[in-house]
């Protein structure tokens, strides 16, 4: 599943695959500059989760907001 999925992240040039040639093989995957371009969509998710968990507790108390 992740390795289809990375496949796939690199096809659409979001991250890159570099192969380097060792005994076990080795596969490094790193953000493309294309898909760097995703940052401020991510931290906007991230900020909205950190949030979101902020507005759980003021709701629910420490205890539920992780249920």
């Amino acid at each position: 599943m992740l390795s289809q999925q990375l496949k796939e992240l690199e096809y659409h040039d979001i991250v890159r695959r570099e192969v380097y040639p060792s005994i076990p093989p080795k596969v490094a995957y790193s953000i493309s500059e294309y898909g760097q371009r995703l940052t401020p969509i991510l931290q906007a998710m991230n900020d909205w989760g950190v949030g979101h968990l902020a507005h759980l507790t003021e709701l629910y108390g420490e205890e539920r907001s992780a249920e």
